[in-house]
C-alpha cells in the first residue's frame, strides 16, 4: 500500500491562544490532502464529470504541533463501496516521526452534471488500487 504525502506548512494564523495548531487547522489539512491526491491522479475527464463530498470526519489529536515545525499529511484508501470512499490520514512530524493526528473521512462520488450521488466507476478504483490498505 502506498501513501500519498503533502508537504505542509504552519502558518501563524493556524495557531491558537494555547500557542499550538488549533484543530480545525487540521481538518482543512486532512481535506487539502485528500483533495491534492484526487488532483493529483485523475484525468482531467474524471475531475470534469465527478466530485467528492466528504459525508463524515473523524479526528484523533495525538501531539500538538506549533509554529516553525516541519510537518505532512498522509493518505491512503480504507474501504469502498459502490458510491463512498473511506479514506485515512495521519499529520506526521517528520523529523521525529511523530504521529500528531490521525483521521478517517468517508467521501461521497457526486456527478457534476446531475449534482446527485452516483457510483464510483471501475477505472475510478482501479486508480486508486495502489494507495488501498489490506482488509483487516
Amino acid at each position: 500500500m502506498r501513501q500519498f504525502t503533502l508537504p505542509l506548512a504552519i502558518q501563524p494564523a493556524d495557531i491558537d491562544g494555547n500557542d499550538h495548531v488549533n484543530h480545525v487547522v487540521y481538518l482543512r489539512w486532512i481535506n487539502d490532502v485528500a483533495v491534492a491526491h484526487w488532483h493529483a491522479y485523475a484525468p482531467p475527464d474524471m475531475l470534469a464529470g465527478y466530485a467528492w463530498f466528504a459525508t463524515r470526519h473523524e479526528i484523533d489529536y495525538r501531539q500538538q504541533a506549533r509554529l516553525g515545525e516541519g510537518v505532512e499529511a498522509r493518505t491512503w484508501i480504507g474501504t469502498v463501496d459502490s458510491r463512498r470512499m473511506e479514506r485515512l490520514t495521519v499529520i506526521v512530524r517528520p523529523a521525529d516521526g511523530t504521529v500528531l493526528a490521525r483521521g478517517r473521512t468517508l467521501w461521497t462520488l457526486v456527478d457534476r452534471a446531475s449534482g446527485k450521488v452516483t457510483r464510483i466507476p471501475d477505472a475510478m478504483a482501479a486508480m486508486f488500487a495502489d494507495y488501498r490498505a489490506a482488509p483487516a
